[in-house]
């Protein structure tokens, strides 16, 4: 995989349309193939790494591990790290994340409606 050179052009726009768009920001911090779904499993509730597994089942435990560390890093989950034996971590949606849930579900809505997949099970 080659390196991202963070002095382009092209990175310097995209850092510019996220800074200036909050449309683009918000797709930068939900967006791609996990964190949606990793989101809407914790609307539902605080879970264990285990748990997000069962309910992703399509995931790797890297982008799994990757996705998670990325959304605490943005504050839209928050990592707990409970100190019993054995120890576990538990996963919620921080007061940002927990805010994503009205727009989390017209995208859910939305994508029932238009997607022709849907449409097809409907009849």
């Amino acid at each position: 995989m080659t390196a991202i050179k963070m002095s382009s052009t092209n990175q310097k726009n995209k850092k510019e349309i996220i800074t200036l768009c909050p449309v683009t920001f918000t797709l930068d911090k939900i967006g791609g193939r996990w964190k949606a779904i990793i989101i809407h499993q914790l609307l539902s509730g605080t879970k264990r790494y285990s748990e997000l597994k069962k309910g992703i089942p399509a995931i790797t435990e890297k982008m799994l591990i990757q996705h998670l560390k990325q959304l605490e890093a943005d504050q839209i989950i928050i990592r707990v790290a409970k100190p019993v034996i054995p120890p576990y971590v538990e996963y919620s949606l921080s007061k940002a994340g927990k805010e994503l849930s009205a727009m989390m579900k017209a995208m859910s809505e939305w994508g029932l409606k238009h997607n022709p997949a849907t449409k097809k099970k409907k009849k």
